[in-house]
Parts: structure tokens; C-alpha cells; sequence
């Protein structure tokens, strides 16, 4: 059923991701490919936008059951083995992103409470690894040591994923964790906020740094726009989308759906309509989407049809259009009716420059 009011086929772009789910409730990246904790969850939550919830639910307690001890998952494995014994922080805590966003999907605090204890541990994995600075050292390495190098992106990522935690916390009454972690996000959303500096420069390059603490919601209101302004002609290419690196002409899809979400999360509603359209003719028969395609020539790169792609583009057409209850996931405001200005409230930033985001 085509839905008109995002011009896109929602059931066909989720059961591409269906079709790629394995029995055991695994999403690998594509057919045959490799399969790692953040992007498997980007796809469980394009199935619940899809309204395919017990597939959704398959692929969280697929995630329960490979979660190890100490609440991490290794960063990626390739039919059953593991390919990658890194640990990666956003990884571990990611999860309480897609089980909040299945909840308000679909109201089922059953699931909820099946899934806490996951939940839990991830978060304390990805705590475990926060600095004195409150930035996140992006992850364990295969030997155990801590890699002490900063991302940016993981760490908005990480802000995210508190913030859910939080909230599934606050539902189940877990009060003897929520001061805690309250103190360890507002510490992280200082650190991006106002001190960026202590971040690694290493993805600097990638549009990713550039949105990621719009979309995690460190970034806001003046601030946002100018950061938008600030290196909108640099990844942003008319027709083609975003850029995944500042200096390669390639677009790519999943960036282009989360940089929409950005835009819809500071209530720049119009704006996020145009970047999303750049979408909508780049997608296979099958309902799965190019990665990527190089400009101006059109070349799509890689071949790979990938689902946390799909997942994405999901994501974004929700976010947008209102599709499903958990469309509100990413807004400012939502989480401004979550939590007070004296936890994690509005960005004190002063910029008196322009301030609509311009296209």
C-alpha cells in the first residue's frame, strides 16, 4: 500500500528489511553481509515503523541473547562469527533508543520490562567509558584497554541513548539509577555542547559530526540553526542529498534521512520535506534504497542494498509525517516534556546571527 502522505511505500521498505532478518531475530547489513548492534537496531526500528512488531520484537531479544557480561556486544560478526572483538560504547547503549522507540510505538510495557535489564547493562557499558570531561571514549578494544579517542558523533549518540534510558527507567520506577544517570548525561551534553574541542577531529570530516548534536539534542535552537548554516553548502548537495565526507562528491542516503530527522527535531518542518525528497527517487524495486550515489554523474556506490538504510529512510518518513506514536522520538520539544530545564533543558547559547535554516 503506497502511503501518500510521504510518497513512499512504508510495508514494501520494511519487508525488505523482513526479508533480510534471520530466524534467530539477526539483521545483517544486506544479504549475506555482516551483521553489528547499532545498525541491526536502526533496522528493528524501520520494522516498527512498518508495523511488523513481532519481527521488531525477534530483533531485540536477538540482541538480549548476544548481549555479553558486561553489557556490550563485540562490533560486528559475519554469520555467527565474530569478526570484530571491539566494543564500541554507542553500540552498548543504542538499545534502550530502539526499545523506547518500540514502546511508543506500540504502548507494550511488557516489553518494556523484558528488555530493561538489556537495557541497563548497555548503558552501564557505554558509563563505564565515560572521561572525567564527560565526553564517551568511544570503546574497548579486543585486548580489553580502553581506546580513549573521542567521536563526536558516538558520544551525541550516546546522549541520545541516556536520554531513552531514562525514560524507560522513569516508567519502570527505577529511581535508584535515574540520578545517576541524569548527572552522567548532563556532564555529556555539556561536553558537546560547549566543548567540543575535546573531541577527536579524525571524523571531523564527516557529516555525521556536523548534525549529530542537532539530532541528539545538545545542539539547539540558535545553535542549531547557525551549525547548520555554518556548513550547509559544504554537505548538503541540491537533488543528490547529503554527503557522507565533506570532500568526496558522493550522497548518501542514511545521511540524508538523519539529517531530515535533525531538521525535524528543531521543528523545521519544510526544510526536512526538501532534504527528504532527495530520497525519494533513489530506491530499487525491492523496496531497499541506494547507499550511496557519486554527483554529478549518478553513479549508485556501492551495489550493496543495505538495511539499516531502509531503517533509516523508516525513521525518517515517521518522523516527518507522523506515521506511527513514536514519531516524536527525536523532537526537541518532546524531550523538553520530559525533562526539566534544571536536568537537561534548553541550550543557554547566545547567537544573535541569522536564524532560519537556509536552503
Amino acid at each position: 500500500m503506497v502511503n501518500a502522505s510521504c510518497e513512499l511505500d512504508i510495508k514494501k521498505i520494511a519487508l525488505f528489511i523482513a526479508s533480510v532478518q534471520k530466524r534467530s531475530g539477526e539483521i545483517p547489513w544486506s544479504e549475506g553481509g555482516k551483521t553489528d548492534l547499532w545498525d541491526h537496531i536502526e533496522s528493528a526500528m524501520g520494522l516498527t515503523v512498518g508495523g511488523f512488531h513481532e519481527e521488531a520484537k525477534r530483533a531485540y531479544l536477538w540482541a538480549r541473547e548476544t548481549q555479553l557480561e558486561d553489557g556490550s556486544w563485540y562490533s560486528a560478526m559475519h554469520n555467527g562469527e565474530i569478526t570484530d572483538f571491539s566494543k564500541e560504547s554507542n553500540f552498548s547503549s543504542y538499545i534502550a533508543v530502539g526499545v523506547l522507540h518500540h514502546y511508543l510505538a506500540t504502548g507494550d510495557i511488557g516489553f518494556v520490562k523484558s528488555t530493561w535489564e538489556m537495557v541497563r547493562r548497555g548503558v552501564a557499558f557505554a558509563l563505564s567509558l565515560q572521561a572525567p570531561s564527560g565526553k564517551i571514549y568511544w570503546a574497548k578494544d579486543p585486548q580489553g584497554k580502553i581506546d580513549k579517542m573521542a567521536l563526536l558523533t558516538g558520544s551525541s549518540s550516546v546522549l541520545m541513548s541516556l536520554k531513552c534510558a531514562i525514560f524507560l527507567g522513569s516508567l519502570l520506577g527505577k529511581a535508584e539509577l535515574l540520578a545517576a544517570w541524569l548527572m552522567a548525561a548532563q556532564r555529556l551534553q555539556d561536553a558537546i555542547r560547549y566543548k567540543q574541542k575535546l573531541f577527536s577531529k579524525e571524523k571531523a570530516r564527516f557529516s555525521m559530526d556536523w548534525y549529530y548534536p542537532i539530532l541528539c539534542g545538545a545542539v539547539r535552537e540558535r545553535a542549531a540553526h547557525y551549525r547548520l548554516n555554518k556548513c550547509w553548502d559544504t554537505f548538503f548537495q541540491e537533488g543528490f542529498g547529503v554527503r557522507c565526507v565533506s570532500d568526496q562528491p558522493w550522497a548518501t542516503m542514511a545521511e540524508t534521512a538523519e539529517l531530515a530527522i535533525s531538521l525535524c527535531a528543531m521543528g523545521e518542518f519544510v526544510a526536512a520535506r526538501r532534504v527528504f525528497h532527495c530520497l525519494l527517487d533513489k530506491c530499487y524495486d525491492d523496496g531497499s534504497f541506494w547507499m550511496g550515489v557519486t554527483f554529478p554523474d549518478g553513479v549508485i556506490w556501492p551495489a550493496e542494498k543495505t538495511t539499516w538504510t531502509a531503517g533509516a529512510v523508516l525513521i525518517c518518513a515517521d518522523t516527518i509525517y507522523r506515521l506511527t506514536p513514536a514519531h516524536c522520538l527525536f523532537y526537541h520539544s518532546f524531550w523538553d516534556s520530559v525533562f526539566s530545564a534544571k536536568e537537561l533543558g534548553k541550550s543557554d547559547f547566545s547567537y544573535h546571527g541569522e536564524g532560519a535554516v537556509r536552503l
